[in-house]
């Protein structure tokens, strides 16, 4: 479960070169068909590799692009995107890395007793009439937990993003004063005092190197993805979606692709987003998309 709301993606305008449904063609148009399903059909849709001519359906594409990119775009041939480096498997880069804390007592001794806390029994009735956020459990075997976050540190290297953990609130971008949940249209939903101790517990297994149990994996096509790496229950708080905050109106026509919406104010140039592309965590390849790009 990520606490924060996805927002959809802004549309963005391109030199690059498609087919308008209201053009006339000329011979060659007329023959670009999709080099995925075959058909020529929605042409509005139709993108051409800027290299080798081709045509590609936005729709057709792995993974999908919701809109015609800015510059220069090359197909999945034309990119050669390569399998990127992966990050060192050693403790003290890691533990750099993720600017892991260590405290004096044992890391797993205090997220076990955490959790014992949180799994009180409680009748069946109480648990329809309110559903609680649960906290991920890490995986016990230290060395798989290592892996675990090595896969994300080649990810976020990779996308040349810092981790944070945080909102950050940059100079030039939106200010801290300005994420005011009370200009938030129609009132802000408040967790509860269990649950916030629930989100506060994540944070600090996470200062602690207690990751997720998740991995980031790498594919030619689909870039940078996050899977399971055991069972996980419903309405399990995986993480904290972060990222620079800046006004909504600044990114109208930013090819971002992992804007969240922050704040959905009345008034819509005091709403905001958060864009991870500089400063994230493992949220940016759960919710983003992954375009190709040379």
């Amino acid at each position: 479960m990520l606490l924060r709301r996805r927002a959809q993606a802004p549309r963005s305008y391109s030199k690059v070169t498609y087919v308008s449904d209201s053009e006339s063609y000329d011979s060659d148009c007329d023959d670009t068909r999709c080099q995925k399903c075959g058909s020529g059909d929605s042409p509005s849709k139709l993108l051409l590799c800027d290299k080798c001519d081709k045509g590609y359906h936005l729709f057709c594409l792995r993974p999908i692009l919701v809109s015609v990119p800015k510059g220069s775009w090359y197909c999945p041939s034309c990119s050669k995107i390569k399998r990127p480096e992966s990050f060192p498997l050693v403790q003290t880069k890691i533990v750099d890395f993720f600017r892991i804390q260590r405290n004096p007592e044992s890391p797993e001794m205090l997220s076990q007793d955490s959790l014992k806390k949180r799994r009180r029994p409680s009748g069946i009735a109480m648990s329809k009439k309110k559903r609680k956020l649960l906290p991920y459990i890490p995986t016990e075997d230290s060395q798989r937990r290592m892996e675990q976050m090595a896969s994300l540190a080649t990810a976020l290297s990779a996308s040349r993003t810092r981790f944070s953990n945080e909102l950050t609130y940059r100079s030039g971008m939106a200010p801290r004063s300005a994420n005011c949940a009370t200009l938030e249209k129609g009132g802000m939903q408040v967790l509860s005092k269990e649950d916030t101790e629930t989100l506060n517990l994540c944070k600090k297994m996470m200062e602690r190197g207690e990751c997720p149990p998740l991995m980031v994996v790498f594919d030619s096509n689909e870039g940078f993805t996050v899977q399971a790496d055991r069972g996980i229950r419903d309405l399990t708080i995986i993480t904290e979606y972060v990222g620079d905050v800046d006004y909504l109106e600044k990114r109208e026509y930013d090819d971002g692709d992992s804007m969240m919406t922050l704040l959905s104010a009345a008034n819509p140039s005091k709403s905001l987003v958060i864009c991870p592309d500089k400063r994230s965590n493992i949220a940016r390849f759960i919710s983003g998309i992954n375009n190709h790009s040379r």
